[in-house]
């Protein structure tokens, strides 16, 4: 059962298609995986259909039809796709399939040390997500945020200072947090991560690191 949602501010903006594309595919994936927060998702999608209808007539370009249908139909601009299929038996929802080409046997992983290992997905923005492999009962290395983090669990669990994250599980952290997430020891766990600023960690070894793994 999922514990941990999206805010209803982030819900709305992906309703409204307003997030950057990042935030918008971990948004999408928590929501194939959660029935409440899809439900919020079509509220407030209901909710800007009937205030477009009841908005005045203006005048548009008239090309303006031709490049939104452009839009549609181009299948490499992935940041105007928002998959809302509900989650398949695959480890990784259908949202996550076309970021790395299939399933979870697709995904190009890059060694971090210690079994941890990443995968960066291609979005626009200055924004970075990633997928995570953290082996079961790993320790991840104690650290804060300078900006916004979102971390959504697809496999396993892990445990940190503000309580348990299991699978479709979603943690906001902001600059305000500090912590010391722990894989939960019977499966190792896999997460989609979505941050807009390097970490901050405490060690000075790790600091030196992080301009090559982009972490």
């Amino acid at each position: 059962m999922i514990k941990h949602h999206l805010s209803e501010t982030f819900i709305m903006a992906y309703a409204a298609g307003t997030l950057p594309e990042a935030y918008g595919l971990a948004a999408a994936v928590h929501i194939s995986m959660c029935d409440d927060c899809r439900a919020s998702a079509a509220a407030y999608e209901a909710l800007g259909g009937i205030m477009v209808d009841e908005m005045h007539e203006v005048n548009v370009n008239t090309d303006s039809l031709q490049k939104t249908l452009n839009l549609i139909t181009n299948p490499n601009d992935r940041a105007l796709v928002h998959v809302r299929k509900v989650v398949s038996p695959s480890v990784l929802p259908a949202p996550l399939h076309d970021y790395v080409g299939g399933g979870l046997d697709n995904v190009k992983w890059r060694a971090l040390g210690m079994g941890v290992r990443q995968c960066i997905l291609k979005t626009k923005g200055r924004q970075t997500a990633r997928l995570l492999y953290i082996p079961a009962g790993m320790k991840v290395p104690d650290h804060g945020h300078g900006g916004l983090e979102l971390t959504l669990v697809l496999q396993g669990a892990f445990a940190d200072s503000t309580g348990q994250f299991g699978v479709g599980d979603v943690e906001i952290a902001d600059e305000s947090l500090q912590h010391t997430p722990i894989a939960d020891t019977a499966i190792n766990c896999i997460c989609l991560a979505v941050t807009d600023a390097p970490l901050q960690f405490k060690s000075i070894l790790r600091r030196m690191l992080q301009p090559f793994f982009n972490i």
